[in-house]
């Protein structure tokens, strides 16, 4: 196949999208391309974990109470010094810190929030692993304090994550500008568009959620699992899941259905963080037609109370999360 001469890639695209903007300043291209340099540093360092002998625990907990694998340090490291250093940002919000990291170099109006490696626990095994983002614009004057990365999802410009599998891939949703994909060229060393507007299907056929926790689950999740797979009409609904929120929502975009985290007696306020996590997927997933609800509240309405804020999650399809709030009114109410 011939080389393509005229490709565009996502630096590109963010220019030529600005360019429809007159009171751009070329601001959040910068900080677009820091973050696509933390997000290929991060990608190399995965391919390449065996040889460099940094699979493992560090031995450290993160704030959540997950054990931190090396990896995770790593690509924190990579995502607070690419980013600290494009003077674009006045502040952080990573999974990996307890508090918000501002920027010395500041003076930037963006505010990134960020899980810099999500699933962490596939890493040695080689499944699929990612990086989730969400960009913000700093309201408040004076210095970047945690109130200004507590603000609702429906606030962000632009989120995205990143797929680190059988090739890097890049999903950038961008506010009333859609959502589209860019694949990793290595030889190119640039993200290059390959899929453009990509919108999730209004129904799928696939769910996909972590069934050992079944016993846990309210009667009318119970329910609806058991009518997905057992349906009175219709063909059954195929379970997928991997264990990596990234790796399981990019195949409920690519193929529609439904991807649920939901609160349960274990964890009565969900598992996933709001502000990082449940926030830029449920952004990225309205933005290409789906939905995206707690069971009850849409996600993108929700107000942080704290930047490490847990949320339980149905997010996919529009008609299939539809349905699952249907089953959760009619008998968890």
């Amino acid at each position: 196949m011939a080389m393509d001469t005229n490709c565009m890639t996502v630096s590109r695209f963010i220019i030529e999208k600005q360019r429809e903007n007159p009171n751009a300043t070329g601001e959040f291209s910068t900080l677009l391309n820091s973050l696509m340099t933390a997000i290929k540093a991060v990608s190399n360092a995965v391919r390449r974990a065996g040889i460099f002998q940094i699979y493992g625990l560090s031995g450290d907990t993160n704030t959540t109470g997950d054990d931190q694998k090396k990896l995770d340090v790593l690509s924190n490291d990579l995502f607070v010094n690419m980013l600290g250093s494009s003077y674009t940002v006045c502040g952080m919000v990573s999974e990996e810190n307890e508090q918000v990291v501002p920027v010395e170099k500041g003076g930037g109006k963006y505010v990134v929030v960020f899980d810099p490696l999500d699933g962490s626990s596939n890493i040695e095994c080689l499944a699929s692993i990612g990086s989730i983002f969400g960009i913000l614009r700093k309201k408040s004057d004076g210095p970047f304090s945690e109130q200004d990365a507590l603000q609702p999802g429906s606030e962000f410009v632009a989120a995205g994550y990143t797929v680190y599998g059988s090739a890097t891939m890049l999903v950038l949703a961008l506010k009333n500008h859609g959502v589209h994909g860019f694949m990793y060229d290595p030889s190119i060393g640039e993200f290059v568009l390959t899929d453009r507007d990509m919108k999730i299907k209004p129904q799928g056929k696939i769910y996909s959620t972590n069934e050992g926790y079944n016993h846990y689950l309210s009667t009318g999740l119970q329910q609806y699992l058991a009518d997905k797979k057992n349906p009175e009409k219709g063909e059954p609904y195929g379970a997928r899941y991997i264990g990596s929120m990234v790796a399981d929502m990019h195949r409920t975009i690519k193929y529609g259905g439904i991807f649920m985290y939901p609160a349960n007696k274990k964890s009565p306020n969900g598992k996933l963080r709001l502000l990082y996590e449940c926030n830029p997927m449920a952004f990225i997933a309205e933005q290409a037609g789906g939905m995206a609800t707690d069971g009850k509240n849409r996600i993108l309405d929700i107000v942080p109370t704290s930047i490490h804020q847990r949320a339980p999650i149905f997010i996919g399809s529009s008609n299939d999360v539809k349905e699952v709030m249907e089953y959760i009114k009619n008998y968890d109410s």
